[in-house]
C-alpha cells in the first residue's frame, strides 16, 4: 500500500542560478520587485505576502543559514500536507504567475529529502539525488 503524500510544494518548472526550481513565492516577488504587477496583482501579492508572514515562521528568521547557498545548497521548502489553509492559498500566487506567463508545478512527496528544519507547517529540506528540486 503506497503511503499519502505527506509533504507538497509548488515551484516553477525553469532552474535558477542556485540551480533549484523557485517556489511560487520567491516567483511571485521576482514579478513584484521587478515592478510587474498590476494594481490588482499588487494588492493581492501583498496582503497575501503578509498573511503568510503572520500566519507561519519564516525558517530563515530561526536558522539564518538555512537557505545559506554554501551551506545548504539547494535547500528549499515544503509544506506538510496538513497545513491545509496555507496550502490552499498557494491558488492565487498560481494564477498570478500564470498569467505573467510563468509555469509552475505542485510536487507531492512522502520524502522531499534530508529535512534541514522543521515546524508544525513546514520543512525545508536538502533534496536527495535524484528527487525533483
Amino acid at each position: 500500500m503506497d503511503e499519502a503524500p505527506r509533504y507538497v510544494r509548488f515551484q516553477g518548472t525553469e532552474r535558477h542560478e542556485r540551480g533549484h526550481c523557485p517556489g511560487v513565492f520567491i516567483l511571485a516577488n521576482e514579478l513584484a520587485a521587478q515592478g510587474r504587477l498590476t494594481e490588482e496583482q499588487y494588492r493581492f501579492w501583498r496582503s497575501n505576502n503578509d498573511w503568510y508572514d503572520t500566519h507561519y515562521t519564516n525558517p530563515s528568521h530561526v536558522d539564518a543559514q538555512v537557505y545559506d547557498p554554501e551551506v545548504n545548497p539547494g535547500a528549499v521548502a515544503w509544506f506538510k500536507s496538513s497545513a491545509i489553509e496555507l496550502v490552499s492559498r498557494v491558488d492565487g500566487y498560481l494564477e498570478l504567475l500564470a498569467a505573467h506567463g510563468v509555469d509552475c508545478r505542485r510536487l507531492e512527496s512522502t520524502n522531499p529529502g534530508r529535512i534541514i528544519y522543521e515546524d508544525e507547517y513546514q520543512v525545508v529540506v536538502m533534496p536527495e539525488a535524484g528527487l525533483p528540486r
